[in-house]
């Protein structure tokens, strides 16, 4: 799974990720997994917190903060990323990235980081391809006609509009299928909840 951070000793993950903290760490400032690049730091997680509310079998608030053993030290391979305030908008465009499966059939991880450009999706068109899965808390981004999609591995990980943090990658049916785009968490309908699980923890 991907992570994205979002302070020195917070990150954000996707529910379905969760692991107890003693097997849990991130990996910051990551680029090729097979690779010590001399940028890396692995910080275990001294806490892991789904969304209270998330549903396995739905995939409803795909959420879930992850809180540091020890803070990450910040430079210009370790930053944290602004959350996204305002929801995502049709057709605005959207970066996403991970280190997930690369084939849609079969398995082929890949070892350097992968990012990819896509827009957001209307709520129409994201229904029409989902139907009542779709929960208000979920968007989508990708294309219609296939071909590029976020996949397996890649949950948890970030989708940035504008420099923020908008959506976190949650589900699909398979990878890059044609009328099955990408499913996100919409991140700003969970600011309030962020905000106050770190201030309690």
């Amino acid at each position: 799974c991907g992570a994205s951070l979002i302070s020195k000793s917070w990150a954000v993950s996707a529910a379905h990720c969760y692991l107890p903290p003693p097997r849990l760490a991130l990996h910051l400032g990551e680029h090729n997994l097979f690779k010590d690049e001399g940028t890396e730091q692995r910080i275990w997680a001294e806490k892991v917190i789904p969304h209270p509310d998330y549903n396995g079998v739905t995939e409803d608030n795909d959420i879930m903060l992850i809180k540091l053993i020890e803070p990450a030290v910040l430079n210009q391979y370790v930053l944290p990323i602004a959350l996204a305030t305002t929801c995502a908008v049709a057709d605005e465009n959207c970066l996403v990235s991970g280190w997930g499966n690369q084939i849609n059939s079969g398995v082929n991880y890949a070892s350097v980081l992968q990012c990819l450009n896509v827009p957001v999706l209307s709520r129409s068109q994201c229904k029409e391809a989902y139907g009542s899965q779709i929960t208000e808390n979920m968007f989508c981004a990708g294309f219609m006609e296939g071909g590029k999609d976020s996949c397996q591995g890649d949950s948890g990980g970030p989708l940035v509009c504008n420099k923020k943090l908008q959506g976190v990658v949650s589900w699909g049916h398979g990878c890059a299928d044609a009328g099955s785009p990408g499913v996100y968490t919409e991140v700003c309908r969970y600011i309030d909840w962020i905000h106050t699980t770190i201030a309690d923890n």
